[in-house]
C-alpha cells in the first residue's frame, strides 16, 4: 500500500511538472507578475486535493473544504487526459510538422471529454438481474437493491444523496444491501449537511444492511459507527443474520481489519439449507465463495477504475472487476459504484445500481 501511494505521488508530481513546463509556453512574452501569478495558481490547483485530504476534519467553512476537494479531484483527471492528449498530438506532430498549438488542441479535447464524463457519471444505469437459487425462500423470492461506493462527503453531498435515495425507493425493494464505502474520507460533512435525514428516507420492509469498506476505516470506523447509529442502516461486521423469509446475510468486515474472520468461519455459522448472500466490500477470494456454494456475493470497491485507462488496470488486478458473473455455484455481482471517489467523471465506465430478484421457483 505504501509503495503504491509513493508511486502515485511520484507520478502525480512528475505529471504536474511536465504539464507546467508545457503550459509556461502560453505565458511567454508576458510580464513577470503574470508569470508568477500563473505559477501560483497552477500549483494551488495541483495541490488542492492533498490539502483537502490532509485537513478533511478541519473546522473551516464548508465551501472551502468542498471547493478544494472538487477543484483538486477535477484536476486529477484533467491532468491525466491532458498528458495523454499531448503525447498523442506530439506523435502526430512527428508526421505532420505543420500541426501547431498542440496544448490548446489538447485542452479543448480534454474539456469536451470531461463534460461527457460528468454527464455519464450523473446518469447511473439500473441493472436488473433474475437469479435462481435451489434453496428455499419463504414466499418464493426476494427483491433487493444492491449498491456500493456512494462515498458521502465532500464529493457526494446531500443533494446527490437525495437523488440516489429516490432512485432506490423507486425500485420498491424488499431489502437494501450496501457493499461498503457509504462514507468517504470523513464523517464531518455528513453531520454538517445532516445526511442522516436522507438516509432515513430509504424504505425496505426487510431492512437496510451495510458492510464496512476501506473508506469507513479511513474516516474512522468508530466515527462511522456513531454516525450510522443515527440512521436505519444496520452495520454487519463479521456476522451472520437470518431474515424472516429465511435468507441469510453474511456480512464480512473489510480487509482493512487484519483480524477479520475468514470466509470459512463465517460460512460455518450459516445454515447450509437456506439461501446465503455474502456482502464483502473488496472482491477477492471469489473462487472460495464459489467453492462454498454461497448463493450470491455482492461487492464493490473497484469502481471499474472510474476512467479509462485505469479501468484496464482494475480488469488486470481483479478476477472480476465489475458486473455480473455466474460462477459454477455462485452468482457474483461487483458494482462499479453508485457514485465514486474524487473526480466526478465516468469515462469508459458507468455508475450502477443493481435490482436483483433472487428466487427459488
Amino acid at each position: 500500500m505504501k509503495f503504491f501511494l509513493l508511486t502515485f505521488l511520484a507520478a502525480y508530481l512528475a505529471g504536474n511538472i511536465y504539464l507546467f513546463v508545457r503550459a509556461l509556453l502560453l505565458v511567454q512574452g508576458h510580464s513577470i507578475p503574470i508569470k508568477v501569478g500563473f505559477a501560483l495558481l497552477y500549483w494551488i490547483v495541483a495541490l488542492a486535493l492533498f490539502v483537502a485530504m490532509i485537513f478533511r476534519d478541519a473546522a473551516w467553512p464548508a465551501w472551502i473544504g468542498r471547493g478544494l476537494f472538487t477543484v483538486g479531484s477535477v484536476w486529477l483527471v484533467f491532468l491525466l487526459y491532458m498528458i495523454l492528449s499531448l503525447t498523442a498530438l506530439d506523435l502526430i506532430h512527428l508526421f505532420v510538422p505543420a500541426l501547431r498549438h498542440r496544448i490548446l488542441w489538447a485542452f479543448g479535447f480534454t474539456v469536451c471529454l470531461l463534460l461527457y464524463g460528468y454527464y455519464n457519471y450523473n446518469h447511473p444505469r439500473i441493472v436488473e438481474l433474475n437469479l435462481k437459487t435451489d434453496r428455499q425462500i419463504e414466499g418464493g423470492e426476494v427483491r433487493l437493491v444492491a449498491l456500493s461506493d456512494v462515498h458521502l462527503g465532500e464529493g457526494t453531498g446531500k443533494r446527490a444523496l437525495k437523488r440516489y435515495v429516490e432512485m432506490i425507493n423507486a425500485q420498491q425493494p424488499d431489502l437494501i444491501l450496501i457493499a461498503g464505502d457509504l462514507i468517504d474520507n470523513s464523517v464531518t460533512p455528513l453531520y454538517r449537511e445532516r445526511m442522516e435525514e436522507e438516509l432515513n428516507a430509504l424504505r425496505a420492509p426487510l431492512g437496510i444492511y451495510l458492510v464496512a469498506g476501506n473508506h469507513e476505516y479511513i474516516s474512522g470506523i468508530g466515527k462511522a459507527k456513531a454516525f450510522l447509529e443515527k440512521t436505519k442502516i444496520n452495520l454487519l461486521q463479521d456476522s451472520v443474520l437470518s431474515l424472516p423469509n429465511g435468507v441469510q446475510l453474511i456480512g464480512r468486515d473489510d480487509r482493512m481489519n487484519r483480524h477479520r474472520k475468514s470466509l470459512d468461519e463465517l460460512h460455518a455459522q450459516a445454515d447450509p439449507t437456506r439461501p446465503m448472500i455474502l456482502l464483502d466490500h473488496q472482491p477477492y477470494e471469489l473462487h472460495r465463495t464459489d467453492s462454498l456454494g454461497i448463493d450470491l456475493q455482492i461487492s464493490g470497491h473497484t469502481h471499474h477504475g472510474q476512467v479509462w485507462p485505469v479501468s484496464l488496470l482494475t480488469d488486470h488486478i481483479y478476477e472480476q472487476s465489475h458486473g455480473y458473473r455466474r460462477w459454477s455455484k455462485s452468482h457474483i455481482w461487483v458494482s462499479s459504484g453508485l457514485s465514486l471517489w474524487g473526480p466526478p467523471f465516468r469515462i469508459g465506465t458507468e455508475s450502477d445500481l443493481a435490482v436483483i430478484r433472487l428466487y427459488n421457483k
